[in-house]
């Protein structure tokens, strides 16, 4: 079954790598910031079409990941999706230190990729979230 998928990454470059490797695993939409990645979440509760997987970057601006991800599970858990029933978030950033990396999982990111981001390391990752198989 294809993948319902949100990438929400300021950077063009990034986008485009992250789109041209999820592209052929299903439906891919962006977001250029966190507003619009709320946005994109919530209208897709709303059409009762949720996403499987959302790539948020941490630094973006108007509202950054670790906030818009904070809301999106707030949306979720207010449309009868609990923690760990909503997508599968995953955090993309260069940012490698451990307070990014741990205030991220206390706000219930799923997983964590640090940029550059492989086509090997994101496919291991949505393997091991269970989105993929090998």
């Amino acid at each position: 079954m294809p993948l319902r998928m949100l990438i929400a990454e300021d950077d063009p470059v990034s986008r485009q790598v992250l789109l041209h490797r999820l592209t052929p695993l299903g439906k891919v939409d962006l977001a250029m910031d966190g507003h619009q990645a709320v946005e994109a979440v919530f209208a897709a509760l709303q059409s009762q079409e949720p996403y499987d997987l959302i790539c948020l970057d941490i630094m973006m601006p108007n509202l950054d990941g670790r906030t818009a991800l904070a809301a999106i599970r707030s949306l979720e858990e207010r449309n009868s999706l609990p923690l760990g029933r909503g997508a599968k978030i995953i955090m993309t950033t260069a940012l490698r230190d451990a307070d990014t990396i741990l205030g991220s999982f206390g706000q219930a990111c799923d997983a964590y990729l640090a940029k550059p981001i492989t086509k090997e390391g994101l496919y291991k990752q949505l393997q091991d979230l269970g989105l993929m198989t090998a």
